[in-house]
């Protein structure tokens, strides 16, 4: 028996009827790299039954305390039952994108059962028109609540269904498993009021966690200030969507080619930046005043990341200096968390809400982005979701693609998975369906921006290098200094321009045809 800590009990804490705090992977597998080119339904069931001892998450279960005097338990389930929590669907014809997309935001949406262990596992099979991925696919949605496992906190549960080489291990009978039985409620009570009276903070921190929702509350209530806010600062509905787009990693890398140091998480910005503004700008909805995002942000000696408030510059028409904006920022920001100064420091963020973190990223907003009461809320949350750094396998099926659905909230309903794996750099948002009914166009307008980024940066590699001065001659007899020609100027190169007014007030895309 392990209790949760303050971090984890706050996504519990947080679920409400319309915002879980339900975390989804999304894995696809080629099944054609299986023994036999096939993988059946009761091998994977056979298979996560032959590992569920490598992690405590899959038998345990919540045991709160009465009178919620102190955090939640994890006990072991004694009635715990596999087949309920691992499923088998199949998409109907055609088994396209769209459709798997529909799905998975139906299960992502539902709330997880508080009375058994907080995962499901769904597989799915009938994606039999994907793009760019081998038919006869199928996809493995695992879903977990936020609080027994972190999506920066994934691997303890999804690797130890997955093993590094295509030949699976022989099969392994499972374990004899004896559940331990849990406390009973009168000794919990008692711990939970020993453990409240000893140390006084811990009383403290729940009105702690609070204290930037009241502060924010009583500052906008005695001192209103106009605020930017767009679709997405509303309150969410039930419903979810999720799409995807998946990019090259070398095209990435050529992006970040543009401006000098900018990193994939500075491109990746750049490409959310201009997508948020092509698609707000469409609905005639683009502010005056730049958008911010909450995003994990990494440097060389912070390989997990911490959580910055970067300004988007999406009132930025040219994409370049967009991206240079915000390399500007995100270099600042990383070089005061390896100093340990500003006081917008954002250590110790990491697990916080995405609601919590937009309030505390409008009272403690870093000195390099506008913090004042009237400065721009926070648009949309980037949380980068490690992926697996080598190719991995399920039973000898080789998965081609991995990202995420995460939480969203009220004031808060964009969130993006900036996911890496073979080869590949995936961005999903995830966002309510009354805010965003139409989540293809917003990709779409992701992959317009990354064009347009891409074809900038070819555009500048492939530009002829200056020609080197000539000497000069020696002047002829009777020349006069005026009367030689100097050598030409260079010609300013063309800076990125917006796109065009499209009848209605849209504008057209500069991205060039895919």
């Amino acid at each position: 028996m392990r209790q949760l800590s303050g971090q984890d009990a706050s996504f519990l804490y947080s679920d409400s009827v319309h915002a879980n705090s339900n975390v989804t992977f999304v894995q696809i597998y080629d099944q054609s790299t299986a023994p036999g080119g096939k993988v059946r339904f009761k091998s994977i069931l056979a298979h996560i039954e032959s590992r569920l001892h490598r992690s405590p998450v899959f038998r345990n279960k919540l045991k709160r305390v009465p009178l919620e005097l102190d955090y939640p338990y994890w006990v072991e389930d004694e009635f715990f039952d596999l087949e309920y929590h691992v499923r088998h669907i199949a998409l109907p014809a055609p088994g396209d994108w769209r459709q798997f997309c529909i799905q998975a935001s139906r299960i992502h949406a539902r709330a997880l059962d508080l009375h058994r262990p907080l995962w499901e596992i769904y597989v799915i099979e009938g994606l039999d028109s994907f793009v760019d991925l081998p038919k006869g696919s199928f996809a493995l949605l695992t879903k977990i609540h936020h609080a027994a496992i972190g999506a920066e906190r994934h691997h303890d549960f999804i690797e130890v269904l997955h093993d590094a080489t295509q030949q699976p291990p022989a099969p392994t009978p499972p374990e004899p498993w004896f559940p331990e039985r849990a406390p009973g409620a009168v000794k919990l009570m008692c711990r939970g009021a020993v453990r409240s009276l000893v140390p006084p903070n811990r009383l403290i921190a729940p009105l702690a966690r609070l204290a930037p929702v009241a502060l924010a509350f009583a500052r906008d209530l005695l001192q209103p200030q106009a605020q930017t806010a767009i679709r997405f600062n509303s309150v969410v509905s039930p419903h979810r969507v999720f799409d995807t787009r998946r990019f090259g990693l070398p095209e990435f890398q050529r992006i970040c080619a543009l401006v000098p140091g900018a990193t994939l998480d500075d491109a990746a910005l750049a490409v959310i930046a201009g997508g948020l503004r092509r698609y707000l700008d469409g609905h005639d909805e683009l502010p005056d005043a730049d958008l911010a995002a909450l995003a994990t942000l990494h440097g060389e000696e912070d390989p997990v990341g911490s959580w910055q408030r970067v300004q988007l510059a999406t009132t930025e028409a040219d994409a370049v200096r967009r991206l240079a904006l915000i390399r500007a920022q995100t270099a600042a920001d990383v070089s005061r968390s390896r100093a340990g100064a500003g006081p917008g420091a954002a250590a110790g963020t990491a697990g916080m809400p995405a609601a919590t973190l937009a309030v505390a990223g409008r009272l403690f907003g870093r000195s390099s982005v506008s913090s004042t009461p009237g400065g721009p809320l926070t648009a949309c949350t980037v949380t980068q979701v490690p992926g697996p750094t080598v190719p991995l396998y399920l039973i000898g099926a080789r998965m081609t693609y991995f990202s995420a659905l995460l939480p969203i909230s009220d004031g808060a309903a964009l969130v993006f998975a900036l996911t890496t794996y073979d080869g590949r750099v995936v961005l999903s948002p995830t966002s309510c369906r009354e805010l965003m009914p139409d989540p293809q166009a917003f990709t779409q307008c992701l992959r317009d921006s990354f064009q347009e980024l891409l074809a900038l940066a070819d555009g500048a590699a492939a530009a002829p290098a200056p020609a080197r001065p000539r000497r000069a001659r020696p002047a002829k007899p009777g020349a006069s200094a005026a009367g030689t020609r100097g050598p030409r100027a260079p010609r300013a190169k063309k800076a990125a321009t917006a796109p065009a007014a499209a009848p209605a007030g849209r504008r057209r895309s500069t991205a060039p045809p895919r």
